[in-house]
């Protein structure tokens, strides 16, 4: 074989080693939740970076991207697939590209790291963590942000690892992950050097691993002792409903009196244990709530009845000028007597789900799913005061953008509730 062939096969085997890689991070995260595969399974992949031409390494973030993306987030095909009436093709196509565009900063982070390891010979355990946290942070913030499939989300069944999360967010988490898998790397690596220059030094490898391993230990015990803490002096008893509503039925007015009657009676039997507070999921109700004058007076009624605070999710109808309105997807708590304590309007909605963004540009694409019409955005970060506390709410795809949340809890909130319907999704 000629010396071009070998070229070609080894950065073909570089590109096959990175894809592994990347796939074996996706068995971390759910529905396989193997999440001590996230402290290792990066290992190939880093090692590709160390010594290798920018070129490599810039194709083997691509590929590591797409099998850890796609591992990932394949499931987001259904809703286009089922309710956007997309061919199944045409839908993993979207998803694939979707993943592609999200592997660019992978590539991203794969090519700075490469760039400074090789040229500075500093370990890969001083480099990669906050890089691959910058491109973290980039992805959830361009445009509009997309901050799915972070590292730290892998770790989401152990409690202890991710208390420090209330200090340094999501981000260190991931910072964290990186830096374990980094150290393995770069214990290979110093053998590998010292073969080459047997005095090679050690010393920068032995003080990035031990502040990385440092900082774990930290996070660890900080976890426990805060897990051992006693938030306030009472807990709250919270029944969450159910309704397992196809999403395509919800709208169809042959169901909405039955979608209605089923989380009716769904929260009489929730309210035999005497909950503090009943959560209803994302848009549950089948009508505008406050423009449909009867079915929401029949939910008034009924939360008289009932005697216990409803924290529910609806569309509605919000006036302007002119005789004309704007769609939201809200949050709105009623207490016992049927009032309307408060209600939140969803901040951050789902791009070509819930709204197309930049219509007057991309006025040839339509939304990806059916829904009531276009969505317009809120303002306002929402405390909702209740007799067992105060509480921040999050619609669904809000929850993973780390920026959003902490500004509710500036305003004082003591914990939070989240909605969602994840009927769009098969579940």
């Amino acid at each position: 074989m000629s010396s071009f062939g070998k070229k070609q096969a080894s950065s073909f085997s570089y590109l096959i080693i990175s894809l592994f890689s990347g796939l074996s991070l996706s068995f971390a995260f759910p529905k396989y939740d193997f999440f001590f595969l996230a402290w290792f399974s990066m290992v190939p992949f880093l090692w590709v970076l160390t010594e290798h031409s920018e070129k490599t390494v810039f194709k083997a973030g691509i590929v590591f991207g797409l099998g850890f993306f796609f591992g990932t987030q394949y499931w987001i095909y259904h809703s286009i697939n089922h309710y956007g009436h997309l061919h199944f093709t045409v839908s993993i196509l979207i998803v694939f590209l979707l993943c592609l565009y999200e592997s660019l900063y992978v590539a991203i982070f794969a090519l700075f790291t490469n760039l400074v390891v090789r040229r500075s010979k500093l370990p890969v355990v001083l480099i990669a963590p906050a890089l691959w946290v910058c491109t973290e942070y980039l992805r959830g913030i361009v445009i509009t942000g997309f901050p799915w499939s972070f590292l730290a989300h892998s770790q989401y069944k152990l409690l202890p690892f991710i208390q420090i999360a209330d200090i340094s967010g999501a981000y260190g988490i991931s910072f964290l992950i990186v830096g374990l898998n980094s150290i393995i790397v770069d214990f290979l690596l110093l053998r590998k050097r010292r073969k080459k220059i047997p005095l090679y030094p050690a010393f920068p490898t032995y003080v990035g691993s031990l502040m990385v391993v440092l900082l774990t230990a930290f996070s660890l015990f900080y976890g426990y002792i805060r897990m051992g803490d006693q938030a306030s002096d009472h807990s709250i008893k919270v029944s969450v409903i159910q309704g397992n509503i196809e999403q395509d039925k919800k709208w169809d007015p042959d169901y909405q009196n039955s979608v209605f009657e089923t989380y009716l009676n769904l929260t009489r039997s929730a309210s035999n244990v005497s909950p503090d507070l009943i959560v209803w999921p994302e848009t549950a109700v089948p009508f505008f709530f406050g423009t449909d004058r009867e079915l929401t007076d029949r939910l008034i009624a009924f939360q008289r009845e009932n005697r216990i605070p409803l924290f529910l999710g609806s569309v509605m109808v919000r006036p302007l000028a002119a005789r004309k309105y704007r769609l939201t997807n809200s949050a709105i708590l009623l207490d016992k007597d049927g009032n309307t304590i408060g209600s939140y309007d969803k901040i951050h909605l789902v791009p070509f789900g819930e709204y197309v963004p930049l219509r007057n540009i991309l006025f040839f694409i339509d939304k990806m799913v059916e829904g009531v019409g276009d969505y317009v955005s809120g303002s306002e970060h929402t405390i909702f005061k209740a007799p067992f506390g105060n509480f921040a709410p999050a619609i669904c795809y809000e929850l993973v953008f780390p920026s959003l949340i902490r500004s509710f809890f500036l305003k004082g909130g003591n914990f939070l509730v989240t909605i969602t319907n994840d009927a769009w999704f098969g579940a």
